[in-house]
């Protein structure tokens, strides 16, 4: 008896059960992705600074403050943007961690990119709210650190457990972890 083709149609496509959603890692875990995905920050900070300093020719550090600024704020969307369109950054390998849309796949650029002009609500609240104020570098860094604490556990009021600002892009975090072949 010969072998049937096996092919898929829209009727029998439907009738399959959907693939059970990916857990949510837990917010210990994705927190720790976050603090590790500063690291690599590091160098990209020092050769796109190093790159800025040099075709400008700054001379004093302050020279051009906001510029770097800028630069540096398109140097890291650039950074984002890639790893989170290909899925991952280098901290999320670490912490088996997987950004994806709604619907559990891939994330465009355009996600990415909106995804990371959303992330900036983990700083620019607390930037915003001191600025009218002379505070210190040292109660700065509390508010922003007590801010960052809030937000992270505002995600607890997620359905899903999700960050807002990933609730906000249409993306989320999931566990994932790469199979070898």
């Amino acid at each position: 008896m010969p072998a049937t083709p096996t092919t898929s149609t829209p009727q029998a496509d439907a009738a399959l059960p959907a693939a059970a959603p990916a857990a949510t890692p837990s917010l210990m875990r994705r927190m720790a992705c976050w603090l590790s995905a500063g690291m690599p920050l590091f160098g990209v900070e020092f050769i796109a600074g190093y790159l800025f300093r040099a075709l400008s020719q700054q001379r004093h550090a302050l020279d051009h403050r906001h510029a770097l600024q800028a630069f540096l704020f398109v140097v890291f969307g650039i950074y984002f943007t890639w790893f989170w369109a290909k899925g991952q950054t280098l901290a999320m390998k670490t912490w088996n961690i997987r950004v994806v849309d709604r619907a559990g796949r891939p994330i465009s650029q355009p996600r990415a990119l909106l995804r990371y002009l959303l992330s900036w609500l983990w700083f620019l609240p607390p930037l915003a709210a001191v600025s009218p104020f002379a505070l210190s570098g040292g109660e700065t860094l509390v508010l922003v650190i007590g801010w960052v604490a809030v937000w992270a556990i505002l995600a607890r009021f997620h359905p899903q457990r999700q960050f807002w600002h990933d609730a906000l892009a249409g993306t989320r975090l999931v566990h994932f972890e790469h199979r070898k072949k």
